[in-house]
């Protein structure tokens, strides 16, 4: 995995401008801790920090092409091609010659070979910049469904790009001016596609091409979801689906580095485990390592809440021990958590606060633990968007409502009926966000995309809608969290559920057969039959852990109490300041993570104003 960056510039020499993109690519050094570089020629200057996956001594880049000596195309890649050997041998029956062994030169000479449709014959995770000599023109390509990131902001006669908003924000033209509009996706639990929180910046699109020429820009769209017959009956289905997945950890597992899974001992990242530990085994001759995270004294003290239902720590050993891996425990503490210089880290990783409050927190530093042992993790996300399993789809309210439905369940809470993490903030400020009309709005674009299949029945319609929105709204949050968590140690999270041949066929299943044992995820329970203990096949969804000590709240409010008596703070314009006042003098239920999400939100987001030099154009 690696950061990269760029600029193109049809109006002026950028081979005079290296301080420039250094400093571009210096933003982007926690992507990349094993080396970075540069390449500049006349109007095209690109950037490049790596960590190490494949290749290790000879995977450097920026990566050339040449012809008698000249090169004729040179690319930037972050991400992984799984197929790339494949391709490497069609390529090399067809003339094509390499001189590295990396997925990042396949890509490249794909793409000399195919032209832009080159795009669709690739299999992984990634985004890449090439830029054509030939032709004068950049190419930015990004996977199907956005797992790695990448930024833009166009330029008169260019574009600037990068993994991060931080990497464009060190070019001296981008300022960190912030609208509504990037307000409402800081604050939505609905990612809108391609808007950016910084004004001016924009992301491209999953399943996306953007090339930019002389002649201007060009996006193209290669992969989208479409709707089509699903012919295979119950016990078909779920042998395709048990195929594919072992086929998709198979060529995940490759790598020139430390490998492993993050192992919650939940039914998703188990049955990664359970596969992954047997091709490890059955090729290598080796033990998976596998982690878990937890916090001191959690499971003797663990409250179920209207989500977590059990702790992760005893159904991950009993994994490990069915698959003997190696198997390690990240334990966390209420000090660790409210570390000053951790919590700034994470909104620097992200670029803007979250109001996910310490999942973030934990998650950052279970990264930057699994990073000492591994630079590549296995992990389970995405299972719950393509198998369904969320509370939501299950609740009649939200499933029936006009709206997107884990909106409705937010509201559901009494801590969150004013909006996840917004509670703190001022009447005024949060009228002008005007949630409520963003969410409408923005849901009936969204409704108005989905494809569906002639002769659906009402209610399999509706679950194929929210089966899309799932995917397109709120899976692209999870995401970007976390690969900018991961990243920020050069730690790579590979997502065998994002296989797009597993979405794409998921996406057709019929939600009775998703459900056809009456629980959430009937098809990956039944997957799994033969792979895990039956503790695990039956234990009931319990989302990433929250800290439950007190002792954390009590630090959040006096953390929340110092804010509030500092009248330099520049949050203070924006804060409800009589609901500060009745936070402070109602601290309410150590074990109520909704209402801590809003302290950590006014926290982190007077942490990011002062920090970035926001301006907020509201």
């Amino acid at each position: 995995m690696c950061g990269i960056t760029g600029w193109v510039d049809f109006g002026q020499d950028l081979s005079r401008e290296r301080p420039v993109l250094q400093a571009m690519t210096d933003a982007l050094a926690p992507r990349g801790v094993d080396g970075q570089g540069l390449w500049l020629l006349d109007h095209a200057a690109l950037g490049h920090t790596r960590t190490a996956v494949i290749d290790v001594a000879g995977g450097a880049q920026p990566l050339t092409v040449e012809e008698d000596g000249r090169a004729v195309a040179v690319i930037v890649h972050n991400g992984e091609i799984y197929n790339f050997k494949q391709l490497r041998s069609e390529l090399q029956a067809r003339g094509r010659r390499f001189r590295t062994r990396t997925d990042t030169e396949v890509a490249l000479q794909a793409y000399l070979e195919w032209g832009p449709s080159f795009a669709e014959r690739l299999e992984g995770i990634f985004a890449f910049a090439i830029w054509d000599v030939r032709r004068e023109e950049l190419v930015l390509v990004r996977d199907r469904l956005g797992v790695k990131p990448l930024f833009y902001t166009r330029l008169p006669q260019g574009v600037l790009f990068g993994s991060e908003p931080k990497a464009l924000l060190a070019h001296p033209t981008v300022r960190p001016v912030v609208g509504l509009e990037g307000l409402r996706e800081l604050f939505t639990v609905a990612k809108q596609p391609g808007q950016a929180v910084f004004r001016d910046m924009r992301e491209l699109l999953p399943g996306h091409t953007l090339t930019i020429g002389r002649d201007g820009v060009r996006q193209h769209t290669y992969w989208t979801l479409t709707a089509r017959e699903h012919t295979d009956d119950l016990r078909a289905t779920v042998g395709t689906v048990r195929e594919l997945l072992d086929d998709i950890v198979r060529r995940e597992l490759v790598a020139d580095v430390p490998l492993c899974t993050a192992l919650s001992g939940g039914l998703d990242s188990s049955t990664v485990t359970a596969v992954a530990a047997g091709w490890r085994w059955k090729r290598d001759g080796e033990r998976l390592r596998t982690f878990v995270t937890t916090f001191d004294g959690y499971v003797e003290n663990f409250r179920q809440d209207d989500v977590r239902f059990s702790p992760d720590e005893p159904y991950a050993a009993e994994v490990a021990a069915h698959v003997s891996s190696d198997h390690m425990n990240i334990r966390l503490d209420p000090d660790t958590l409210m570390d000053p210089g951790t919590r700034l880290n994470v909104v620097l990783a992200q670029d803007a606060p979250s109001t996910l409050g310490d999942m973030d927190t934990s998650n950052y530093l279970t990264a930057r633990e699994i990073k000492t042992h591994s630079t590549v993790a296995l992990v389970g996300e995405v299972a719950d968007e393509i198998f369904g399993g969320y509370n939501w789809m299950f609740k009649p309210e939200c499933v029936g409502a006009d709206v997107y439905p884990w909106v409705v369940n937010e509201g559901l809470h009494p801590s969150n009926r004013g909006g996840q993490g917004r509670d703190l903030f001022g009447i005024g400020f949060l009228e002008k966000l005007d949630m409520a009309g963003h969410y409408a709005d923005t849901y009936r674009e969204a409704v108005a995309q989905v494809p569906h299949q002639a002769g659906e029945s009402p209610d399999e319609a509706r679950m194929r809608t929210i089966g899309h929105l799932t995917l397109t709204r709120w899976l692209p949050m999870l995401l970007d969290r976390g690969d900018r968590l991961s990243m920020a140690h050069g730690l790579e999270l590979r997502v065998p559920y994002a296989d797009h041949r597993l979405v794409e066929y998921l996406y057709n299943t019929p939600w009775s057969f998703k459900t056809f044992d009456g629980q959430e995820k009937s098809l990956l329970r039944a997957v799994a039959q033969d792979l895990l203990p039956a503790s695990v096949l039956e234990r009931k969804k319990s989302p990433w852990p929250v800290t439950q000590d007190p002792a954390y709240a009590r630090m959040l409010h006096t953390e929340l109490a110092a804010l509030a008596a500092d009248d330099s703070a520049p949050i203070q314009p924006y804060l409800n300041h009589e609901a500060v006042r009745r936070t402070l003098d109602h601290p309410g239920d150590a074990h109520d993570w909704p209402s801590r999400m809003h302290l950590e939100m006014a926290l982190q987001f007077n942490t990011w104003l002062s920090h970035y030099g926001i301006e907020l154009a509201i």
